[in-house]
């Protein structure tokens, strides 16, 4: 019968403490491995992010200089026909709900949908997206397929 007493923890590797502060003899004797004086060697230290110990951290010293576009970027969501090929059945409507309810996109996301032309289709879909590339404008009136954009 198992007890709670013979139960071990197999997922974490036993790693023994290291015993400091034993003796010249153990080699970690004396200053116990710390060095001599600073606030390391002190009982009670606590290593903070970005503290330099009476220097001027250097995170204050960068200029906040630079550009991001993340502010100017749009939230695009590029699909290929290849996936709507595996996903969609023939006269399907693929739409930004559609995507949603098949998981290959998130609730969170609202993005701009736009088809690109890798992989070979050979369902009529009914595209209602925001944009198309010219080789899926090819593929899918090659099935008499019909795109809708949407804006």
């Amino acid at each position: 019968m198992i007890e709670l007493s013979t139960l071990k923890d197999t997922h974490r590797k036993h790693i023994t403490p290291k015993r400091v502060g034993r003796g010249i003899g153990s080699g970690k004797g004396k200053t116990c491995s710390r060095g001599t004086k600073g606030a390391k060697a002190r009982s009670g230290y606590k290593r903070r992010w970005g503290q330099e110990g009476g220097q001027y951290p250097i995170f204050r010293k960068i200029p906040v200089r630079g550009f991001s576009r993340g502010r100017f970027q749009d939230n695009e969501f590029a699909i290929n026909l290849g996936l709507l090929e595996a996903y969609f059945q023939a006269g399907d409507v693929v739409n930004l709900q559609a995507l949603r309810e098949k998981g290959i996109l998130s609730n969170k996301e609202n993005p701009i949908i736009k088809v690109l032309g890798n992989g070979k289709l050979t369902k009529k879909l009914i595209l209602e997206v925001n944009a198309v590339s010219k080789s899926v404008e090819a593929k899918i009136t090659e099935v008499k397929g019909e795109i809708r954009i949407i804006s």
